[in-house]
């Protein structure tokens, strides 16, 4: 009965090694399909110079190369308070998160979804650069500086600088 376990036990070992080495844990498929993990990159981030001294609005587009992600939340010390927001036809609504689709972007640009820095710890002016972090689900946080652009400042689709 001892020699029985033991011979069982080994070969169920066996059994789950070799199905273990089917899978492969980088997430490429091995038929070269895209890999699951996300690969994200930032670009084209501004902030016009904010009008008021207690509010500032950023934008910037992710670009993701890879398996979906969630934009979670953005910190930065120029803000106590740094919060996600859409803007569907005139109503602005705060966001839990954003997903960031596989093989695609997230945008945030004017009249559209954006970040609102609230609470400024001081209003920054046009040519400074201000350091945020971008959180996600799955990837690890991003940190970025963002220009402080003219108030009036629009870039013009799909001229956006790398980050």
């Amino acid at each position: 009965m001892n020699r029985r376990t033991l011979i069982g036990g080994a070969m169920a070992l066996t059994a789950g090694l070799a199905l273990a080495g089917c899978s492969d844990s980088s997430g490429d498929k091995g038929d070269g399909a895209a890999s699951d993990k996300p690969e994200l990159k930032v670009a084209g981030a501004f902030m016009p110079e904010p009008a008021m001294d207690t509010m500032a609005s950023g934008f910037f587009t992710v670009t993701n190369k890879g398996g979906a992600d969630k934009l979670t939340s953005v910190t930065s010390g120029i803000a106590k308070k740094v919060t996600l927001h859409s803007t569907k036809g005139n109503a602005m609504k705060e966001q839990k998160s954003f997903d960031v689709p596989a093989n695609g972007e997230l945008d945030f640009a004017r009249g559209a979804n954006h970040l609102m820095f609230e609470e400024l710890e001081h209003k920054p002016k046009e040519g400074d650069k201000v350091a945020v972090t971008l959180h996600f689900e799955k990837s690890d946080p991003i940190d970025i500086e963002v220009p402080v652009k003219a108030a009036t400042y629009n870039p013009k689709p799909g001229k956006h600088a790398s980050h």
